[in-house]
């Protein structure tokens, strides 16, 4: 009877849940850390795929067809979606499915390469690594919390239970050490998350060369910034981060970026708090509204 019942929740929490199958990481000396590629799975009822460029989209080609219209999505867990999110509800699968609608002539493909906790520090190593895939487009998403991004590092990876590196032997040895075992911190990431010097500075640069390389390779930026909840509150942003976000405006205007600032767009919602998941990720209706604002830049890049 023990073992009966032990076999059915193993089940019940692999069927259910996705448990036992988590998405696992690989270390990466420049970009910190990527999706394994090539991953298939399913987190309470969602499902994710990881292609072999460790991207969350579809397997793809490396350049595209002649008559394909491709666009490169960067940015963290936010264009990454996480286990929250299926597949198809992820921004850039919107983007790809609401272009692919509008055109007639070619084939659209929004190409998702992103992870969680990542900065433009990262994103930039992964162009440096990978190119832009000959996209037309790439849309830079980050959030207020990116403008302060450490050093990429691989330290999470295999240590923290968010950065698994290998597949737990059973679905309830997962639940038991997400639920029922505290996090042991990682010493070291303590010096990282106390990196000195101008943080906004080093983003900024990195941006910078993010522009440098999107127009090496003949293709436009859009930088698009999502807000944390509580800046739609009445206290609004904190001063630290009114300064970070205008020196991001006027470094996107001394440079001709195109630039997004979804922080008044949210605001002119009735309800803001509808459009996340937490503190700072959107859920469907978040990713929903981000795509639609998303597309009117491209359509205006594009025609």
């Amino acid at each position: 009877m023990v073992v009966g019942l032990l076999l059915a929740i193993e089940l019940g929490l692999r069927s259910l849940f996705g448990f036992g199958n988590p998405l696992i990481y690989v270390k990466d000396e420049k970009i910190g850390y990527l999706l394994a590629p090539n991953q298939r799975t399913k987190r309470f009822g969602n499902r994710i795929e990881i292609n072999q460029y460790s991207m969350r989209s579809a397997t793809i080609q490396k350049l595209p067809s002649p008559s394909t219209l491709r666009i490169l999505l960067l940015g963290d867990s936010i264009a990454n979606g996480g286990w929250w999110t299926d597949q198809d509800k992820t921004i850039s699968s919107l983007l790809m499915n609401s272009l692919g609608s509008k055109s007639h002539t070619q084939k659209v493909e929004v190409l998702n390469a992103s992870a969680n906790s990542w900065s433009p520090r990262n994103e930039l190593a992964y162009l440096q690594r990978f190119g832009t895939f000959n996209a037309k487009v790439v849309v830079l998403l980050i959030n207020t919390d990116d403008l302060f991004g450490t050093a990429p590092t691989s330290l999470p990876v295999g240590r923290d239970r968010n950065y698994p590196d290998h597949k737990p032997p059973l679905a309830i040895v997962e639940v038991l050490q997400r639920y029922a075992f505290k996090q042991q911190p990682i010493p070291e990431m303590h010096v990282l998350n106390n990196e000195g010097g101008d943080r906004v500075a080093i983003i900024l640069d990195a941006i910078g060369n993010i522009k440098t390389l999107t127009q090496t390779h003949n293709c436009q930026l859009i930088i698009a910034l999502t807000p944390l909840l509580r800046e739609l509150g009445e206290s609004g942003s904190r001063d630290y981060e009114i300064i970070a976000r205008q020196r991001l405006s006027d470094f996107v205007k001394v440079n001709q970026i195109t630039y997004l600032d979804f922080l008044p767009i949210f605001q002119t919602q009735s309800d803001p708090k509808s459009l996340y998941q937490d503190h700072i990720h959107v859920n469907s209706l978040g990713n929903k509204l981000v795509s639609q604002e998303v597309e009117k830049s491209l359509l205006g890049i594009l025609n």
